[in-house]
């Protein structure tokens, strides 16, 4: 019975969780055994899961999972820049290129941002996470959740502001 009800409180959130582990280790293998060791903790710790949101709390146990491995090992991997998400099959090349470009580039600039941005991001933008459940993963207070998507934001924007190349006039 208790595994039962683990698998479906906890095992919907595994998607999203490694998701967020990709995002923070910068690595698909790594995030995989970020997410297997938070599952392990996750279903060992079961009990000390209140009425609460179980996607938060499993997201809580990532992050704490990620950190505990980075302080053994003090650098991550990055992503590898030669593995790329598949395009979208219905759009015609150019398009596809296009799409491959943008992806590239935000992806890019993801990465470039320090760790408290990112994940900050990445959790409300993509994992679509409210600011209170940001708050409760990350263990900062909801006005530190807003300053740093903020301060995300605009990094983000900046990277990704096309540059101002120099126009040649034309006769």
């Amino acid at each position: 019975m208790p595994s039962r009800v683990f698998e479906e409180t906890v095992l919907p959130h595994l998607d999203a969780a490694f998701n967020y582990a990709r995002w923070l280790t910068r690595d698909d293998a790594e995030a995989e055994d970020v997410v297997q060791d938070a599952c392990v903790r996750a279903m060992r710790f079961f009990s000390s899961l209140r009425e609460g949101d179980a996607r938060a709390w499993l997201f809580t146990i990532v992050r704490n999972t990620w950190y505990s491995r980075v302080s053994r090992r003090a650098a991550t991997l990055p992503l590898d820049p030669m593995v790329d998400e598949p395009a979208d099959a219905a759009l015609d090349p150019e398009a596809q290129l296009l799409q491959q470009h943008a992806v590239g580039r935000v992806r890019e600039a993801l990465e470039r941002l320090p760790v408290d941005f990112r994940e900050v991001l990445v959790l409300r933008e993509i994992e679509g996470m409210s600011y209170k459940e940001i708050a409760a993963v990350v263990r900062v207070p909801i006005g530190t959740v807003m300053s740093r998507l903020a301060r995300a934001r605009d990094r983000l924007a900046a990277v990704l502001k096309p540059s101002a190349l120099p126009m040649e006039r034309m006769p």
